[in-house]
């Protein structure tokens, strides 16, 4: 039956509540920093020992029951232009997706035009109607659409470097004006500093400290994509006594890739033992064996039995034993210390022996979601980072960081993001990235590369890819794939060379937002809004109230599960809960669990942004996609989770850090028009590395075809140019100037 393991994942989540929420009328706090708990699904921390994570906002007790601070007439009509990037993820259905109508876990019909739940449910609690002007476009398509007519409405979605020059343009409803009025929201700014700063428009002026839109979190202070491994192909290959024996196998590949980690001496590894109960610290001891690249280097081509048996050899020696017979928990247990060359010793062994682990002469090594898609192909160089310790490749911001110096730095400008993209290009040569990336011609999707086991490795959302173990594999015979433990690197966060484990893969602040019309609410340049939220009209009291609810316990429950009818309840009516991130959340019901399946066929995003109508913007809770995730994905997750909250996995912070390496980059910089006119002239900065479709990036052609089909001879050539000739030195000197201005903002909050 389609839905028994999620209903035996659930029912396990159910027998963690702990307390019932009588209509989820509570309120909760969403903390950041480097503590992190480990609980289920995700991490938060507290950063109450920052000097930096106190701002001017309210006191506000978040675990209060949600309080309406303005008041306006009941008949107000906010006119909303929202929505996350279709028709069919809008605020009401479309004929698509509501065909002849869908019966949800309300017991409620809904058809084509009607309100989505979580919107109906906005509306009986809050008391206004609203008028839906949304076009169907993603964020920074609909903007556009509207800006010459924001009289015609009042709450629009929008690209937030968009709404922050409108609203610099006079243009949109200054929310930092009242954030007193708006205690939920103030509060969650307090708490994550970051946030505050990648949504704060201008540190100059009267306009200092203006916010222009609410910010959209599709999950925030939680790593965001992972590495997924076919992990029963792994202990198939390296698991058990004695030596690996196969039938037949294929050959390795002419060597090309060369070693990234010593090659002698030893390095010792920080790990979480295997029962996830604390941290270990385990030795990478190269003097037993050697590093095992430059061995299979120095053999040349072998066979796939004599790769294999080379591997578990190394791994035997090198570890002292540490891993016994269980050798793939190297690459896949929860006490995981794989580097990049045991990645790559492991795919050669994957790639030769096709054989044994599909009864096929092909498997891809590492391959992307969508081939064709350059929205997707980026991942590839995302996990280069990951795999040779670059920071800037995941950036919240183009291809900026933070260094120790708290200086913007920007990764296209370094030597060492080309070698790692080099390094990649050897494992195309071997044959160990799919050649249908390297095309970037076919349309071969990851349901495809699995339901036909042709792929071993890709990097993304665990939710919404560890789903094909229930559609696409076959369960039955141990099939199974799931994300591993993130890479150990060479990482030097100022403070020395490291061998950790860090991700910047990092939730935060997303790149667009929904924002309040001057023009929409009753306001213009001869009549500016007042600065007393009261006496603001209707309907920008309406708004505001929205969003600020939003940012409660309960608002952030409605606009990430939907209305109460579709969460569980026990027999008295209450709502059951379970722990998550050191909270309780509240668990889905049986009926919104089985929809998942009927209606998004197991994604969780997809469901709630076109069934529940939830998700659109605000705050994404994770607590209801962690329930979602399909129980082989969940259990690999939890291993990455864990390793976060002991402190193995390092991350970016959403706070101004003690060591500014690991602050987070704010997603937006409140750059002048001035600035940003410059920054914009540096026209092949941006050409050059796009990361939507039908765009080129350099990364990507330095990994598909070298050096030479990206235009640059070396590494060290292709940094100076984009520095000196491309613009990014001048760009980076102006992103600069906002970052220092807006540090020194808040200092003085």
């Amino acid at each position: 039956m389609k839905n028994t393991k999620l209903a035996a994942s659930l029912l396990a989540v159910s027998m963690l509540a702990t307390t019932v929420l009588a209509g989820c009328d509570q309120t909760g706090t969403e903390n950041s920093g480097p503590d992190n708990s480990s609980t289920p699904g995700g991490n938060t921390g507290d950063n109450s020992n920052d000097s930096n994570n106190s701002g001017s906002g309210s006191t506000i007790d978040t675990n209060a029951e949600w309080k309406q601070t303005l008041t306006y007439d009941a008949s107000t009509v906010i006119r909303m232009a929202c929505g996350y990037n279709s028709t069919a993820t809008g605020i009401r259905f479309d004929a698509d997706t509501a065909k002849d109508g869908v019966t949800l876990a309300d017991g409620k019909t809904y058809h084509t035009n009607d309100f989505k739940p979580t919107w109906v449910a906005v509306m009986d609690k809050l008391k206004f109607s609203i008028e839906d002007k949304y076009q169907g476009n993603s964020a920074s398509k609909e903007f556009p659409l509207w800006q010459e007519q924001l009289d015609a409405i009042d709450f629009v979605a929008g690209g937030a470097s968009d709404l922050t020059a409108a609203g610099n343009a006079g243009m949109l409803l200054n929310i930092a004006d009242y954030l007193d009025s708006m205690p939920y929201f103030s509060a969650y700014l307090d708490r994550n500093p970051i946030v505050r700063l990648s949504i704060t428009a201008s540190t100059t002026g009267q306009s200092e400290g203006a916010i222009y839109f609410s910010p959209y979190f599709d999950g925030v202070n939680d790593i965001e994509r992972m590495p997924l491994m076919r992990t029963d192909w792994v202990a198939k290959l390296l698991n058990g006594e004695g030596k690996f024996e196969a039938d037949k196998s294929g050959e390795t590949a002419e060597a090309v890739y060369q070693p990234y980690m010593p090659t002698s001496g030893s390095v010792d590894i920080e790990v979480v033992k295997l029962d996830g109960s604390g941290t270990e610290t385990i030795k990478k001891d190269y003097s037993k064996y050697g590093n095992i690249v430059a061995k299979m280097n120095d053999k040349g081509k072998q066979s796939g039995v004599d790769a294999v048996n080379m591997l578990r050899d190394y791994i035997d020696a090198t570890y002292d034993g540490y891993y016994g017979n269980d050798r793939a928990n190297l690459f896949i247990g929860q006490n995981a210390a794989w580097d990049a060359d045991e990645l790559v010793a492991l795919l050669r062994c994957i790639v030769a022996n096709s054989n044994t682990l599909n009864n096929s002469d092909t498997i891809y090594g590492i391959f992307t979601r969508t081939e064709n898609s350059n929205q997707r192909n980026v991942d590839m160089f995302r996990l280069a980072g990951h795999l040779f310790g670059v920071r800037g490749l995941e950036s919240r911001q183009d291809y900026l960081y933070v260094g120790n110096d708290n200086k913007l730095h920007d990764a296209r400008t370094e030597e060492d993001t080309y070698k790692a993209m080099e390094r990649m290009h050897w494992m195309v040569q071997e044959g160990l990235i799919s050649p249908e990336f390297v095309s970037g011609a076919n349309k071969i999707e990851t349901p495809n590369y699995l339901e036909q086991d042709l792929g071993f490795m890709h990097y993304d959302y665990s939710q919404t890819q560890t789903v094909y173990n229930k559609t696409k594999l076959d369960e039955a015979a141990g099939e199974n794939y799931t994300a591993v433990m993130v890479p150990v690197a060479i990482w030097n966060d100022g403070t020395g060379t490291k061998y950790m484990r860090f991700t910047e893969s990092w939730r935060s602040v997303k790149t667009d937002g929904w924002a309040i019309s001057l023009a929409g609410v009753g306001y213009s340049a001869t009549n500016p809004a007042p600065k007393d939220a009261s006496q603001l009209t209707d309907k920008a009291k309406a708004i505001l109230t929205l969003i600020d609810y939003a940012y409660s316990k309960e608002g952030m429950i409605l606009m990430s599960y939907g209305p109460d009818d579709f969460l569980k309840k026990d027999g008295s009516g209450n709502v059951e809960t379970f722990s998550f991130n050191g909270e309780q959340w509240p668990v889905i019901s049986d009926k919104n669990a089985e929809d998942l399946w009927t209606y998004a066929n197991g994604s969780y995003t997809d469901y709630a942004r076109k069934y529940i109508g939830s998700t659109l913007s605000f705050v994404k809770s994770q607590a209801f996609e962690y329930q979602c995730t399909y129980e082989a994905g969940k259990l690999g997750a939890q291993k990455i989770s864990t390793a976060i909250a002991l402190g193995t996995i390092k991350h970016p912070e959403l706070a101004l850090a003690s060591n500014p390496w690991y602050t987070s980059v704010p997603t937006v910089l409140p750059n002048t028009d001035a600035e940003v006119g410059e920054i914009n002239a540096q026209a092949d900065l941006k050409s050059q590395f796009g990361t939507s479709n039908n765009q080129i990036n350099k990364l990507l052609d330095i990994i598909r075809k070298g050096f030479g089909d990206a235009g640059f001879t070396s590494a060290a050539e292709a940094a100076k140019t984009v520095d000196e000739t491309y613009g990014a030195k001048i760009a980076t000197d102006y992103r600069n100037r906002a970052w220092e201005r807006l540090v020194e903002y808040y200092k003085s909050l």
